[in-house]
């Protein structure tokens, strides 16, 4: 071949082989403009960039940094814009000066750029709620100086890289909600990490590393990790001879089993006895209950009334309120679940008392209750279409009473006769948290700003889980904002209404609470855990937007509200805007990170498939470490702080 025709094709080569190659980063103010290009032509060309400006002069999401007429793009924030498709190598990777990536609850596919370590000064990196799947790429464990990587809720896959060691500054690491095999590297050391968190990666296992033994148990659920702050590892099978047991052993322990078994049957069968001779006698003055694991059994006592006598046929005409001629027309009485008052009252006492009516809902009437002297003041719950037998009324009672937590009203004592049944509770506040959402529209929903309405939604959460801690069939059975008491200086909470949905009632559901219902229930009297987590995720969803949901307020026939969780996902798919978040709190500095986490998590309890919601003690963990950063973030603000919240 000729010289000159060999230099000819060689040129061509060069020149194809520039078109197919990625752009090379250069490091200038025109080098990150192109790379933004090609990132919005490629997941975002819906954004308005005006491309006769500058990116540092008003491209959203885009903030420079540096002598003027040297800038640099330092920070890209582009939260829920509605960004989709993969992100080719040449544009993130090329951002050279970048030092904060924001791209949470989107929609980008693929995998994380391969070139993803060109930007080495990036120091916080949020990735969250995207479809990032594959390996995270050699090259992010070049990023020396990262401080925070989130990767949580998207899809990657293989093994947790012992490579993060390289990482030396990394203080946060957030894997949560991904698909991670295998073991945690065993040498995993990282000297600055103050959070870490690889829960619901379902097929990791092995033994937690030693160096992460501190890290709460909360940041492993959803996994089938063990040792450090979880359950001991179980021990292999093989040579130890502790784990095998000789047959006198084996024999021992089966008589010792049988042995127990009859104590236990012969202490049955003597409670039984006695109890149906006291029933005979008609004198049942104490009962035991099923109670919840770290409570006191529950006594029952019964509480004479001088008007015990009084006959049905002198009962007055019915009232709105309840009257003592009415209830103890059967020669009925008030009956205490646990220690006496200390301030002792019958039933009249209580129905003497000046009243008001708190509230009135599906499974009845609440009012408030003062008496002489205004101590105490009591929570009287009028119940409606009560059907059950008086002792299996005393039993489910007397089981719920057990339940005491310091988010839940204390049930106190109970009333039961063929016209009225009343259950007796402390008395925790007169405002729901539907009322101040929805009873004086903004001007009332001012009074919350995010932080308080993050600490009621743990409130309530840690109400909820301790009711689900009872066993796997313990459920609330009817959480809606109506059912939340909030205390007077509104940063706690009481769940109200535990256990009624089976005591009261039929299996037919209500119109109201259509839209705090979960979609599988069809029973109003068996709502399972995974249902109340659905329920919970509204009542985080109408936290947020200040929304009610369908039929949850009195007399809106439904058209007051909106179907939250299906509103709040196409927003999310459609178009990211300010509408989602209450305008009360929509632009609340330094917090935008903590309420984008507690939207994220209002959704993942509100999924159409109960098995992808999460547990309850994973929503009171995660919404606890929310309100920890969201009080961090308003007593400290520093340089690097600053930009940390705003990612």
């Amino acid at each position: 071949m000729a010289p000159g025709l060999r230099a000819l094709v060689l040129l061509q080569l060069a020149v194809a082989l520039l078109a197919v190659l990625p752009p090379r980063a250069t490091s200038d103010l025109a080098g990150d403009r192109a790379a933004l290009l090609a990132l919005r032509s490629a997941v975002g060309n819906h954004l308005k960039w005006d491309q006769t400006v500058s990116p540092c002069q008003g491209w959203l999401g885009v903030n420079c940094s540096g002598p003027v007429g040297n800038e640099r793009v330092v920070e890209l924030r582009l939260v829920g814009k509605s960004l989709s498709g993969q992100i080719p190598v040449g544009t993130v990777g090329n951002l050279t000066a970048l030092q904060t990536l924001s791209l949470r609850f989107n929609a980008i596919s693929g995998a994380i750029p391969a070139d993803i370590g060109g930007c080495a000064q990036l120091r916080w990196l949020y990735l969250v709620g995207n479809r990032f799947d594959g390996g995270i790429p050699e090259s992010f464990f070049s990023l020396a100086l990262l401080k925070k990587a989130d990767l949580s809720g998207n899809r990657l896959t293989g093994g947790v890289s012992p490579d993060f060691n390289k990482l030396t500054n990394l203080a946060t690491l957030n894997l949560e909600g991904n698909d991670f095999t295998g073991e945690l590297p065993s040498g995993l050391n990282l000297p600055k990490l103050t959070q870490f968190n690889v829960s619901y990666n379902g097929k990791l296992d092995g033994p937690v590393p030693a160096s992460l033994a501190g890290v709460p148990a909360t940041a492993f659920l959803g996994t089938a990790l063990c040792d450090g702050p979880l359950v001991a590892c179980a021990n292999p099978s093989g040579d130890d001879k502790r784990d095998g047991l000789s047959t006198g052993a084996i024999i021992g322990i089966i008589i010792a089993a049988v042995v127990l078994l009859l104590i236990l049957l012969s202490v049955w069968f003597l409670i039984c006895f006695r109890r149906r001779r006291r029933e005979a006698a008609g004198g049942a003055t104490e009962a035991a209950a099923n109670v919840h694991e770290g409570t006191e059994p529950i006594t029952v006592t019964v509480a004479m009334t001088n008007t015990d006598a009084v006959k049905r046929s002198h009962s007055p005409t019915p009232t709105p309120t309840p009257t003592a001629a009415a209830l103890t027309g059967e020669g009925k009485k008030l009956v205490f679940l646990g220690s006496a008052p200390e301030r002792p009252y019958d039933l009249e006492t209580m129905l003497r008392a000046s009243a008001e009516v708190l509230g009135k809902g599906v499974h009845g009437t609440t009012y408030r209750a003062t008496l002489d002297g205004g101590d105490p003041v009591l929570a009287i719950k009028r119940l409606r279409d009560v059907h059950l037998p008086e002792r299996e009324f005393r039993d489910r009672v007397v089981a719920l009473s057990a339940l005491r937590h310091e988010n839940l009203p204390s049930l106190r004592a109970y009333f039961y006769s063929k016209e009225e049944k009343l259950l007796v509770y402390d008395f925790v506040g007169a405002g729901s948290l539907s009322s101040l959402l929805h009873g004086n529209g903004a001007e009332g929903r001012a009074r919350l700003d995010f932080t308080a309405r993050a600490r009621i939604a743990l409130a309530a959460a840690r109400g909820v889980a301790f009711i689900h801690g009872g066993g796997a069939k313990s459920s609330h059975g009817s959480i809606k904002s109506s059912n939340v008491v909030v205390n007077g200086t509104r940063d706690s909470a009481y769940v109200a209404d535990y256990g009624l949905a089976q005591l009261v009632g039929a299996a037919a559901l209500p119109r109201r609470g259509t839209g705090y219902r979960a979609p599988e229930v069809t029973d109003a009297r068996a709502v399972s855990q995974k249902a109340d987590v659905y329920s919970f995720g509204v009542v985080v969803l109408e936290l947020l937007t200040g929304r009610a949901p369908t039929y949850a307020l009195p007399d809106d026939g439904g058209a007051g509200g909106v179907d939250l969780a299906r509103w709040v996902r196409s927003v999310v798919q459609e178009e990211w805007t300010s509408e989602v978040f209450d305008s009360v709190i929509g632009n609340e500095p330094r917090v935008e990170e903590e309420m984008m986490r507690l939207l994220q998590l209002g959704m993942e309890c509100t999924e159409q498939h109960p098995d992808r919601r999460p547990s309850m003690a994973g929503v009171e963990a995660r919404i606890e470490r929310i309100v920890e950063d969201a009080c961090r973030r308003a007593d400290f603000s520093s340089t690097d702080g600053s930009r940390s919240v705003s990612a």
